[in-house]
């Protein structure tokens, strides 16, 4: 979708920024910055925001191929933010009718050729009509009938459907992931017992087949759970500028080091590492790193590269 950022209160008015936002579209964008080949599948307005959002893309590297453009008059998504207190920052969403909630099977299908090794899925699309849950339903079960591992971010965005309409569409989601990622408050919206204490909901999913259950904490870093035990790394220490974006960079991270074959520890190392340069620096991905600069954090304050 589009993405209007606001420098204040838009009550205010003012002027905007228009960029392009999008938790998938982060993710592409952060893998494809550290090297890897990365297709989006989606569905975007024949307008000129979503011109916007492709060119956006493919500037920064990722297969838009399997792209598909509304012919139907429905609108590209947009997005408006602002801030309201630090780096707290209100998000307002025009995403009903859109383009993107009439995504089908037919859209995404065709993007797991053979070859794809990751499907990369969030808890955003299905919340957006009942077209996009059963596409990404039918994706997730597509990709691991094929062996393709699945990753599903949670990403809940109360904005856009209540906890309880959140837990009947991403609950079915379960029987297919390999990978579950969500932060501390949306872990309860697809474990089993919503009353569960967190080690023992994570057990339990992964006693039901999930292979490793991810839980971001922000500051605090993160935490792996999977059959071997937990894991935890903190997050690295970076003056914050703006937290938008920074789960989809630290996901981005995860899933880098999971295509490298990196251990647990080596993939937390690389996952709050792209969540710090998101966090340091403002708009959901413009300041995600390269591979080259994954090294800066370990650089001396003051330094300066020529």
């Amino acid at each position: 979708m589009a993405a209007l950022r606001a420098q204040g209160a838009l009550r205010m008015g003012g002027s905007l920024g228009l960029s392009v936002a999008g938790a998938e579209s982060n993710v592409a964008i952060g893998l494809a910055r550290l090297g890897h080949r990365v297709r989006w599948a989606g569905r975007v307005g024949a307008d000129e925001l979503g011109a916007l959002v492709l060119r956006t893309l493919r500037a920064e590297g990722v297969d838009i191929s399997h792209a598909a453009t509304d012919d139907t008059g429905r609108p590209t998504g947009l997005l408006l933010t602002e801030p309201r207190l630090g780096t707290l920052t209100r998000v307002s969403y025009y995403r009903a009718g859109s383009a993107g909630s009439a995504l089908t099977p037919a859209d995404v299908l065709p993007a797991l050729a053979p070859g794809t090794r990751v499907l990369h899925i969030t808890g955003i699309t299905p919340a957006l009509g009942s077209s996009a849950a059963k596409t990404v339903l039918a994706a997730a079960t597509t990709a691991r009938e094929t062996g393709v591992t699945v990753c599903l971010d949670v990403n809940h965005r109360s904005r856009l459907w209540t906890a309880d309409n959140a837990r009947t569409a991403l609950r079915p989601l379960l029987a297919h992931t390999d990978l579950l990622i969500a932060s501390e408050d949306e872990l309860p919206l697809v474990q089993e017992r919503p009353d569960a204490e967190e080690s023992e909901a994570a057990r339990d999913l992964v006693a039901a087949g999930i292979t490793e259950v991810v839980v971001k904490r922000g500051a605090r870093g993160a935490t792996v759970f999977s059959a071997d035990g937990a894991t935890h790394r903190a997050a690295r220490q970076v003056d914050a500028v703006d937290l938008v974006g920074a789960g989809d960079a630290f996901v981005a991270g995860y899933l880098s080091g999971l295509l490298d074959g990196a251990n647990v520890l080596e993939r937390l190392h690389r996952a709050v590492t792209t969540a710090a340069f998101a966090v340091a620096t403002r708009g959901d991905w413009e300041g995600l790193p390269t591979r080259e600069e994954l090294g800066l954090f370990d650089e001396p304050d003051g330094t300066t590269v020529r």
